[in-house]
């Protein structure tokens, strides 16, 4: 049977597409005491982020993720005070092997944000209307 109506959204929060290669973002297994990884980003919500490392990372790894949007710091010169970056804790839900020689796409679900005030400053941020929505 054919569907005629409008397709189903099963996201639970909006996407914004962020320019990748100034949407910059670091990760961290949660074993290690270092953010090891880092790529850009593809799109983000206050729910999860979309992005390529050069290394995957198995799907179901609990990891830490320290975001750079623009406009709010950068992680390379060491400016992630409060309202710089927003820090997150998820897991991998999903890696995209076909990239493979290469930058790899994956993306976290947040299960909590890390510091007081980062789920705020994320959403605060995404809704000033610098982002088109992520379809």
């Amino acid at each position: 049977m054919q569907q005629t109506g409008p397709a189903i959204n099963r996201r639970r929060h909006e996407r914004f597409m962020l320019p990748p290669m100034y949407s910059r973002l670091r990760v961290r297994r949660l074993d290690d005491p270092d953010f090891r990884y880092a790529g850009h980003i593809y799109d983000v919500s206050e729910g999860g982020v979309r992005f390529e490392l050069d290394d995957p990372i198995e799907p179901g790894t609990p990891v830490a993720v320290e975001i750079a949007l623009p406009g709010l710091g950068d992680p390379d010169t060491g400016d992630i005070g409060p309202g710089r970056s927003v820090f997150a804790i998820g897991n991998v839900i999903w890696v995209n092997e076909e990239d493979l020689p290469g930058p790899v796409r994956m993306a976290v679900a947040f299960t909590r944000y890390a510091r007081t005030g980062d789920h705020e400053r994320l959403i605060g941020h995404l809704g000033r209307g610098h982002y088109a929505r992520a379809a």
